[in-house]
């Protein structure tokens, strides 16, 4: 028997759609409970922000790891609203300066660089998203870089790091992803930055 069926994205896809329901309905319990006045303390913070920060998670990961679908759009808001989203719980500052919706596929990728890039700026930076025609240009800055040269290397190459833990299943789905799309990835870096273009 053969097929096509890419099983991990589907999985992925299914995952996302199944969670996103239900940590929006505690979001919106956290609402209520704030409309009668009860909601106050560190305590209620601390929750509504790991809320807040799953839900941005949660649809992060559904285009990241879900089917790429290459059709569909994705608009600038929706795009802005995850990267917000993300932003209090992360030591990495992004710039998303691309207007206009993208196509699913192509935000995947974009999407995946930057988890990529969170692995090598553990002590924070800056991150800036453009796009020039077709191409795009993402580019990590920090003063106290780690980049792993297991993970980058092969990827530069096009190809697919060896023995990847799931923590850094990214660095293969972003060349992979590169390939099916028919483009090339580059990769230029430095000491203090990493810029990948596809």
């Amino acid at each position: 028997m053969s097929h096509n069926t890419d099983f991990a994205a589907l999985v992925g896809s299914r995952i996302c759609h199944d969670l996103i329901s239900p940590v929006g309905a505690i979001g919106n319990g956290l609402e209520l409970i704030a409309l009668t006045g009860d909601a106050k303390g560190p305590e209620m913070e601390m929750i509504s922000d790991s809320v807040h920060n799953a839900n941005a998670r949660i649809r992060l990961f559904r285009v990241a790891f879900g089917q790429p679908g290459d059709a569909q759009m994705v608009g600038e808001a929706e795009i802005q609203s995850i990267i917000q989203g993300l932003a209090p719980s992360s030591r990495v500052s992004t710039y998303w300066e691309v207007e206009g919706a993208v196509t699913r596929s192509e935000l995947r990728l974009a999407f995946l660089a930057l988890m990529c890039f969170d692995t090598a700026m553990p002590f924070g930076g800056t991150v800036t998203v453009t796009k020039d025609g077709d191409k795009w240009l993402l580019l990590a800055e920090s003063e106290k870089l780690r980049a792993d040269e297991a993970l980058w290397d092969p990827i530069s190459k096009g190809d697919i790091p060896e023995d990847l833990v799931p923590a850094k299943v990214q660095f293969g789905l972003l060349p992979q992803g590169v390939s099916m799309l028919g483009r090339q990835l580059a990769l230029q870096r430095t000491e203090m930055s990493l810029e990948v273009t596809f």
